[in-house]
């Protein structure tokens, strides 16, 4: 196995694809290889799709480029439709499923020639942000594997951290692209609403849900949102979102001389691990350092949970009562468990919560009357241990913190209500050698392609150490 090819970035196996420096075939295998090795560890994918991924890298190999990710290999959540590749959303009830369609951001990933070789892991229907369901166990962090990657986009995250290909699909329905990225040392996006096309929801109208890219650098991260982006009718949001440049945005650095920057420590929440602050608060002063003009938030905000869990637990009741009918105690009982709180909201409820994000969206829009973008931690501490309880309390700095949403990603689900575009970058590492947790920047409504080019800047100032997590 290369692992000059296993590391090395999209954009760079694109270009070296296209000068014919370096094979598809040769890129694919390393890749299958080094998916391998992290199967055995880490037990990142549901589907490993390898003869036909080496047949479409052969058939690369032959072809003239035919778009920015030619013979790139990428992973897809198992979430979303890929086209006679099984599909199972982590669910028992759907360990058959073969989709005869590719949902419009896998279509489009193909056509801008990248290669899928795998499907990850997700928990059931992406319900919680610990990667685990019982179609196939546990996912396991790779920089350590007594913890957990996050979720519900785990096994993208803990794909790219190791180096089985240089992209990877996630989905965002409360940070579940955020919190692994975060997790796991990774560039993860939530673009704005409706930058993606979203097809497979059944209620697009109250959409928080979002499918973006993880990648290892911001530049990738372009490269693969540039691929997935544009108008789609099956998509009302969508229609109109023509953002051109976003590739070439996130290669390109932002002069932050003067430009304002809110920052919050804290986001509904009271606790951050002491690591985390230090990294965040060193972060701050990288950007301060290159001209931008730092300026604390510290207005009231209130926890989300309570508006995001309504809206979201009520959908599950519905959507998923079907599969809950047909396999009863086979669908994780976590899901189950937040289903029926679902069930046992009003309609007031609901439409309390409806009315409640405006006033947040109305919220976080006004900040930006005063500010450029905003800086945020990612998550109030690194990756929580593997056996964490979902319905037990996050310890942060020996302290009772609340549970997993409102007390370790009290930073990601406020952008799934309001739609403004939110990525994290990595931000550093522990003394233990783990991710620290991330640092977050958000923008106002479709300023998706400026704050890729301010994560381009912060990544060039920040030089994060160059470490490899060693599988074992």
């Amino acid at each position: 196995m290369s692992t000059e090819l296993i590391w090395a970035s999209a954009s760079e196996l694109a270009q070296r694809i296209s000068n014919r420096e370096v094979s598809p075939v040769e890129v694919m295998e390393a890749t299958l290889e080094r998916a391998s090795e992290l199967q055995a560890a880490c037990n990142a994918f549901i589907t490993i799709d390898g003869e036909r991924a080496i047949a479409a890298a052969r058939k690369a190999e032959k072809e003239p480029p035919k778009g920015p990710l030619h013979g790139v290999p990428v992973s897809v959540k198992d979430l979303c439709n890929t086209a006679d590749l099984r599909t199972t959303f982590g669910s028992l009830a759907y360990k058959d499923n073969v989709p005869t369609a590719d949902c419009v951001a896998v279509a489009r990933l193909k056509a801008a020639g990248a290669i899928i070789f795998a499907k990850t892991t997700t928990p059931e229907f992406g319900h919680k942000p610990l990667t685990e369901a019982p179609i196939f166990g546990q996912t396991l962090n790779p920089w350590d594997l007594t913890r957990t990657t996050g979720g519900s986009s785990g096994g993208s995250g803990a794909a790219v951290a190791a180096g089985a290909g240089p992209i990877a699909v996630g989905t965002d329905g409360g940070g579940s692209t955020r919190i692994p990225a975060a997790a796991c040392g990774l560039v993860g996006m939530k673009q704005s609403l409706g930058v993606v096309p979203h097809d497979q929801t059944p209620e697009v109208f109250g959409l928080l849900a979002y499918v973006g890219p993880m990648a290892r650098t911001v530049a990738d991260a372009g490269l693969m949102l540039e691929a997935m982006a544009g108008p789609d009718s099956s998509d009302p949001h969508s229609l109109g979102r023509d953002i051109q440049g976003i590739s070439k945005a996130a290669a390109e650095p932002l002069d932050l001389k003067g430009l304002k920057i809110g920052w919050r420590t804290y986001l509904g929440n009271s606790l951050i691990d002491s690591e985390t602050l230090s990294a965040f608060e060193a972060n701050l002063k990288i950007l301060e350092s290159l001209g931008a003009i730092l300026i604390e938030r510290n207005d009231p905000f209130e926890n989300t949970l309570p508006v995001w869990g309504p809206l979201t637990f009520s959908i599950w009741a519905c959507r998923f009562a079907h599969v809950e009918e047909k396999i009863g105690e086979g669908m994780s009982a976590t899901l189950r468990h937040w289903m029926k709180e679902g069930r046992d909201y009003g309609a007031v409820d609901v439409q309390r919560a409806m009315e409640t994000r405006t006033l947040l969206y109305r919220q976080i829009q006004s900040w930006f009357t005063e500010v450029d973008f905003i800086a945020t931690p990612t998550l109030a501490c690194p990756a929580l241990p593997a056996d964490q309880n979902p319905f037990g309390a996050v310890i942060i700095n020996e302290n009772e913190a609340g549970g997993l949403r409102d007390g370790w990603y009290p930073y990601t689900h406020p952008f799934n209500l309001t739609g403004h575009p939110a990525i994290t970058l990595p931000n550093g590492f522990t003394n233990k050698g783990l991710p620290t947790g991330g640092i977050q920047f958000v923008g106002p409504w479709l300023s998706d392609t400026r704050l890729l080019s301010l994560s381009a800047t912060f990544e060039a100032a920040a030089k994060i150490p160059t470490l490899r997590p060693k599988l074992s």
